[in-house]
């Protein structure tokens, strides 16, 4: 009889799943509690592939000998705990995928910087000549590309919701970026919760393997001891000291290990100190895969970023616009006001994920000459922000967000929209909330 595997979610990741296991020969059902869209259902109608929208039907469900949950869904969830009950492992489509291909795996998480690490990881191997597939947060699923590609390498970006139901995957190659405060309102609002969750990148781990980390981070740092880490180390910094294998000193960006690179700084494409961080791990991620230097070199210089991140949107009457929707915690944003160099006016506000503005404060006060908040309740950002003396208005929408801040800059300042929170509460997503905000920027 064929082994029955549920999948709990019908977006990238769910039908990916459901893909592979299908041709994997396994008997295939999948469900969501919302609405599927219209493309995802053409993929799994193509294929003969049951499923079902806006319900979960439990007889179809607990029968399963696998389910596989879609990383958007809470652990709480109703249906997730009653399949707990039942003792049905749950797994991610990155565990499930991992089963299926002997690909090497580059993985790389952190709260702030994976996707622009990612991206750029991508770009050199590509450049590289390497036969390379972008997967996880970005790109289509690695489900999806295992079931229909034949990649020697992936690159995957991965959250701490995707490591969550990660068990016996394992990363050849290893980035953690950083440990802030992120989405802890999915944590029980405990920060331990959290980090484990990013530490689970290490797990499976051998010897023929690397770990790439920033080791000026103090949570990394304090975690690493409580790991019996069997992985080569490779820990980088912005500042030259001992046993890091790359560094930024003097003007130089510099890779120790395997082979010797360096090059000048001011010759990355990626600028400010938080793309520092990114550009030195993708740079020691693409030497341990032996990227050559020219290659490398050239992949660095010509790199065009991230959309959403930091995005250069227009000029308008002398003020510029930048898009930093990505920016979806408190430290993203501390890296874009941080990289400011003219007055600021900032958009924050969202869906709050059980923020502390405090990181922030400093900042806000030295390079922010207003604040426009955008939100359906922005309550607790007129609590935290309105004794500071700057300007602020109230907006719900983003038509009058990209207005007030029209009227409020001047020629020289610049608008910043990086927002500190969630968008789901007046947006379909970050991209929906990054777009309208260029696409009325554009047409002021």
């Amino acid at each position: 009889m064929k082994k029955r595997i549920v999948v709990l979610g019908a977006a990238e990741s769910g039908v990916g799943a459901a893909v592979l296991a299908q041709k994997k020969g396994f008997d295939v059902f999948v469900t969501d509690m919302g609405l599927i869209k219209d493309h995802y259902k053409q993929m799994l109608d193509e294929r003969n592939i049951v499923w079902e929208e806006k319900q979960h039907t439990e007889e179809l469900i607990l029968n399963a000998d696998e389910v596989i949950k879609s990383p958007g869904i809470p652990e709480d969830a109703p249906m997730v705990l009653k399949i707990k009950e039942k003792n049905i492992p749950i797994i991610s489509e990155i565990e499930f995928a991992g089963r299926y291909t002997n690909a090497k795996m580059i993985c790389i998480t952190g709260s702030n910087g994976k996707t622009t690490t990612t991206s750029l990881i991508y770009h050199i191997f590509k450049n590289a000549g390497y036969n390379v597939g972008l997967a996880g947060n970005i790109g289509r699923s690695l489900a999806l590309q295992v079931a229909e590609e034949n990649y020697d390498y992936y690159v995957i970006e991965l959250s701490s919701f995707q490591l969550d139901n990660m068990y016996q995957f394992r990363a050849n190659i290893a980035v953690l970026l950083n440990i802030t405060p992120d989405h802890l309102d999915r944590y029980n609002n405990n920060m331990q919760n959290y980090v484990d969750a990013k530490m689970r990148i290490l797990q499976n781990q051998t010897e023929e393997d690397a770990f790439v980390y920033w080791a000026d981070d103090p949570i990394i740092q304090r975690e690493l001891n409580k790991y019996g880490i069997k992985a080569q180390i490779c820990p980088f910094s912005i500042i030259r000291k001992e046993g890091m294998i790359g560094y930024v000193a003097d003007g130089e960006y510099v890779i120790n290990t395997p082979i010797a690179f360096n090059m000048e700084q001011e010759e990355l494409s990626l600028t400010g100190k938080h793309n520092l961080y990114n550009s030195l791990a993708a740079g020691i991620s693409a030497k341990i895969a032996n990227v050559k230097n020219e290659v490398l070199r050239q992949s660095l210089s010509d790199f065009e970023g991230v959309e959403h991140r930091l995005e250069k949107v227009a000029r308008v009457r002398g003020v510029e616009y930048i898009n930093d929707s990505k920016a979806t915690n408190v430290d993203a944003c501390w890296y874009a006001l941080e990289s400011m160099t003219t007055p600021t006016i900032l958009i924050i506000g969202g869906k709050d994920k059980g923020n502390d503005y405090t990181a922030i404060t400093d900042l806000v006060k030295k390079k922010c000459v207003g604040l426009v908040y955008l939100g359906a309740d922005n309550t607790k950002l007129h609590q935290f922000f309105d004794g500071f003396g700057i300007p602020t208005v109230d907006t719900h929408s983003m038509k009058d967000c990209v207005e007030a801040c029209y009227k409020m800059a001047k020629p020289g300042d610049t608008v910043l929209l990086s927002p500190c929170c969630a968008s789901f509460d007046l947006f379909k997503n970050m991209e929906d909330r990054g777009d309208q905000f260029k696409q009325l920027v554009r047409s002021l």
